[in-house]
């Protein structure tokens, strides 16, 4: 489970050091899919363990399904699998920075299943607990 939030820094090669704390979340295989959000301008991080479970649900249409085809190339064309290298650093690919706005800092926000990776000024939250929205979010997934 993905909790907290970082800031770091892009290298000068453009690689980001995953938190030790998550990298132990990640479990086998050591190593994850970035993948672009669907709502925002951000990148959404999944362990490989996690990402086999939601392709499943991808696998369990016929290849006659148009919509589920279409959907599986644009996500398999979008994303990336990296590992972490010694040092807990990843690199992930120009067009996915691009996309999130990525170029120097990066705000990396747990989210449970998930880490999202933020170009801070374009982070649609504060970070800070809005009590409001979290009775909102927590009345809408029934928790």
């Amino acid at each position: 489970m993905f909790v907290g939030d970082f800031q770091h820094s892009l290298d000068p090669k453009k690689r980001l050091t995953i938190p030790a704390v998550w990298r132990s979340q990640v479990g086998e295989p050591q190593s994850l899919f970035v993948l672009p959000d669907f709502h925002e301008k951000c990148l959404n991080v999944f362990p490989a363990s996690e990402m086999a479970r939601k392709l499943d649900r991808i696998r369990r249409h016929s290849m006659a399904d148009r919509k589920a085809m279409e959907f599986a190339r644009t996500l398999g064309s979008s994303a990336d699998l990296v590992s972490w290298d010694s040092q807990g650093r990843i690199r992930i690919k120009d067009k996915l920075l691009n996309f999130a706005g990525i170029d120097d800092q990066v705000q990396m926000v747990g989210a449970l299943d998930k880490f999202q990776l933020w170009n801070p000024e374009l982070r649609v939250d504060s970070g800070d607990v809005d009590q409001g929205k979290l009775v909102e979010a927590g009345l809408y997934v029934d928790f």
